[in-house]
């Protein structure tokens, strides 16, 4: 019977070890798995962040464009007399240069019924002139809301692009025609090409217009219903192409904008996590799918630490269950044996058995204790190689990989803190707004974001401010404002050996006057009537549109204010007056 109880026992506490070692495999399984979708999601975000930082910052770069044409003389002659061919001629030529230094692909003028009357590729084998547009959802909206911004397949061309349109209008107010940019993303894809992950670039519909895959474009990542596909074949969105469906089925939810999918793709059948971005300016959702290969290896290392520590703890039990038990044993042994010593004298033999059968089970519970150490002391080691394999597999590499990963972690966090107020400087400010601003702040803001540019290009900056100067505006657009005059005072003293800016801020009777000086040469006699024109520029073709002054000069004018150019000792100056601010009145609260 004791026999039989004994085996019971030992099958019970190696059933009991087995479920305890299943379970916290199990455990940790999930544990890794979660934390490491959970990392990637975070990284895959980021990744998301800088591809739409990328978009928006090219479309911006063109957002103005055709509105500012679109106060173009010359093109509301045309407009008035289409028939005029030497007119038409000289608006091809002017077109044609300014598309070249802005670095845009096609710039065209419709007229109100939407055909071309002229374009910058007037001389190329797909020149728009003669070509009517009338369909495409970009005249049509300019016409409706004054501005249009559509993605298509070119008619013409045959090749994708994103157009830009601004209608125009005649001094009273009626329409006249519709000026369009059209920018091809091709080299956008090119530079994404090399990136890790598959990313998506789908409009309103659905449908993969941009990717770093080329196999993925144009694949619909849901159903189009009828009405859809008549739209779409109205205005000859997508030409020709056939549209296939991108088949997916969610696997598991990561996060809000994050899942684990199984995706039907162009490369077979995989599982992805699908990260989601919305660029909502341009109706766009970005798509970035990414493999988890390291996955399984950074689940397979937590679950085998885990297996290391519960069988140590479990043979830690053990060595510590049998110890006591042998404890037990050996003083009841010795108190048997002292009993039987003191009674009976006579049974010597007895007596001798019984202390050779202590002795037997005194060895048997060293025996124990040294296999329970010899087990713990591997496991341990053991345990101490897996935490440093988890270490190395958590990014699939070596660790110098790992002292990387460290390093762009921290490269984060300072972006971090350097984006924060870019975020609040990008965001749409609606013109009109005017709050009691202190331009001191204001200029310390713009400051901070150019801080490593004047350590970078060892600029020596000396301002003088009066802290009480303020005015009435909106803070965003006067930040722009100072972000342009002081990037033009850098650029200006890019090849000059001793690089000084001045900035000061102070009171002038009824306004406050900020002043922006350089050390970079000064700005030519011919060119400073010409300064705050659109698309002047003294810089080389590509390095600027010339739009920057003029952006900057009708900001102040709507404020109330004036902006100066002028020449002084070493340099240019540029002067910015505006109205002060006036007092609050205590008794208002």
């Amino acid at each position: 019977m004791p026999t039989s109880q004994s085996r019971y026992r030992v099958v019970l506490i190696a059933l009991l070890i087995l479920l305890g070692l299943l379970a916290s495999i199990w455990l940790a399984g999930r544990y890794a798995e979660q934390r490491a979708w959970q990392e990637r999601s975070a990284e895959a975000r980021g990744q998301l962040q800088l591809y739409a930082q990328s978009i928006h910052t090219l479309v911006e770069r063109f957002r103005s464009v055709p509105e500012v044409l679109a106060l173009d003389s010359d093109i509301k002659s045309l407009l008035r007399a289409p028939d005029d061919r030497l007119l038409r001629g000289q608006l091809n030529l002017r077109l044609e240069r300014l598309n070249a230094a802005a670095g845009s692909t096609v710039l065209y003028l419709l007229d109100r019924h939407g055909d071309t009357l002229a374009a910058s590729n007037w001389n190329d084998w797909s020149s728009f002139v003669g070509n009517n547009y009338a369909f495409r959802p970009y005249f049509q909206d300019a016409l409706r809301q004054s501005a249009g911004r559509y993605f298509a397949v070119g008619v013409t061309t045959g090749i994708p692009g994103y157009f830009l349109s601004h209608v125009v209008r005649d001094e009273q107010g009626a329409v006249l025609g519709v000026l369009v940019v059209k920018l091809e993303l091709e080299e956008l894809q090119r530079q994404w090409a090399g990136q890790a992950g598959v990313l998506l670039v789908a409009d309103s519909y659905g449908v993969v217009i941009l990717s770093n895959r080329p196999a993925w474009r144009f694949r619909a990542l849901r159903a189009l219903n009828e009405q859809d596909r008549a739209e779409l074949v109205e205005v000859r969105k997508y030409a020709e192409q056939a549209l296939l469906p991108l088949a997916s089925e969610p696997r598991r939810s990561i996060a809000g904008d994050a899942d684990w999918r199984r995706v039907e793709g162009p490369e077979g059948s995989r599982d992805y996590l699908w990260q989601q971005l919305p660029l909502t300016e341009e109706g766009w959702t970005l798509h970035l799918l990414v493999e988890p290969k390291t996955l399984v290896d950074s689940v397979r290392s937590y679950r085998l630490a885990a297996a290391g520590v519960w069988m140590t703890l479990a043979f830690l039990l053990l060595y510590l269950a049998q110890r006591r038990k042998n404890q037990r044993l050996q003083a009841g042994i010795r108190e048997r044996l002292e009993r039987e010593v003191t009674l009976r004298t006579a049974e010597l033999r007895e007596a001798q058995e019984g202390l050779v059968h202590a002795a037997k089970m005194a060895a048997l519970g060293q025996m124990s204790a040294a296999m329970a150490h010899e087990i713990n002391q591997p496991l341990t080691a053991m345990q101490m190689q897996l935490g440093s394999l988890r270490l190395l597999l958590d990014s699939g590499r070596q660790a110098d990989v790992h002292e990387g990963l460290q390093r762009i972690d921290g490269l984060l966090q300072r972006m971090a803190g350097l984006t924060r107020h870019l975020k609040t400087f990008a965001r749409k400010s609606p013109a009109g707004l005017k709050e009691r601003l202190s331009l001191a702040e204001v200029l310390e803001q713009a400051l901070q974001l150019l801080a490593p540019r004047l350590r970078s290009e060892q600029v020596e900056l000396r301002t003088e401010i009066d802290a009480q100067a303020r005015v009435l505006g909106d803070a965003i657009r006067l930040e722009q404002v100072l972000l342009n005059l002081l990037h033009n005072a850098l650029d200006a003293m890019l090849g000059v050996e001793q690089r000084v800016l001045e900035v000061s801020i102070g009171r002038e009777g009824e306004h406050c006057l900020l002043r922006v000086a350089d050390s970079g040469g000064g700005i030519a006699a011919d060119d400073l009537a010409h300064v705050f024109e659109p698309f002047f520029t003294t810089k080389p073709v590509g390095q600027g549109l010339g739009l920057g002054l003029a952006v900057s000069y009708g900001i102040v004018r709507e404020l109330g204010g004036s902006l100066e150019a002028a020449n002084g000792e070493r340099g240019a100056v540029f002067s910015l007056r505006l109205p002060a601010a006036p007092e609050p009145d205590p008794s208002a609260s």
